[in-house]
């Protein structure tokens, strides 16, 4: 199974690779936002620069994982290889732990010239302790953008997909709060931000990288849109089996 899974992931990270737009297209919105808004705006200062870095990161994990399994679902389930490997005897599942490796790939890909741009052109700092739990932070706020991903990838074509996907990230990045420093945003998002999955997993990485306050009630939030996705991937996935297959 290990092999296999990993033979899937590199076959599906160089069908990326070699077409490098895809590839720059995932590291492009969050590094263009990171010098557009917060090198000029709070690169000097500390605090803010370090809150608004922490913010183009989940913006990334965001972005990549949505396009990432929104998109690339549902342009798989349209070529005949994927039925195909859905029918041999090792079943769906290396192919789709393939896809989660390269999804992280991509993940740090897309977090790389955030992080990059942050140490060089801003004040922000963090203690490695920080950095190393905003690391695993990354990890684990990216599963409901994940699951969010698949929910859309197995349920919609190609065409619906990408726009579902398209409508959905910008509300989410502003609704979440994420082009904001804390507190920044209007009364009504900096109300909504925390029950959104963006502003639960914002709020978590605030509090990692800074002395932002730990909100409860976000951490509850991110847990139960996590869980509603993976109910929702659950069902999109065994219907598009029954239907294909059934």
């Amino acid at each position: 199974m290990t092999s296999l899974t990993l033979t899937h992931a590199r076959f599906q990270t160089l069908e990326l690779f070699r077409i490098p737009i895809a590839v720059v297209g995932s590291a492009f919105w969050p590094a263009a936002s990171m010098l557009a808004f917060v090198v000029p705006f709070a690169g000097g200062d500390p605090v803010t620069a370090t809150y608004a870095t922490a913010s183009m990161i989940t913006f990334a994990v965001m972005n990549t994982n949505l396009f990432q399994y929104g998109i690339g679902v549902s342009e798989d389930r349209a070529q005949p290889w994927d039925p195909y490997v859905r029918t041999l005897p090792a079943g769906a599942r290396p192919r789709f732990l393939g896809r989660l490796l390269t999804g992280l790939l991509m993940m740090v890909v897309a977090l790389a010239p955030v992080v990059l741009i942050a140490a060089l052109f801003t004040d922000a700092t963090m203690s490695p302790v920080a950095f190393a739990g905003a690391a695993l932070l990354c990890a684990a706020i990216s599963v409901p953008f994940i699951l969010m991903g698949l929910s859309i990838g197995y349920s919609l074509p190609s065409k619906a997909a990408l726009v579902v996907a398209q409508i959905l990230f910008l509300p989410l990045a502003f609704g979440g709060g994420l082009l904001t420093a804390p507190g920044g945003a209007p009364g009504f998002v900096e109300d909504l931000a925390p029950y959104l999955p963006t502003g639960g997993a914002v709020r978590l990485m605030w509090a990692t990288v800074g002395d932002y306050p730990f909100e409860p009630r976000a951490a509850l939030s991110l847990v139960g849109w996590t869980i509603l996705f993976g109910l929702l991937a659950t069902w999109a996935y065994r219907r598009d089996e029954g239907r294909r297959f059934g």
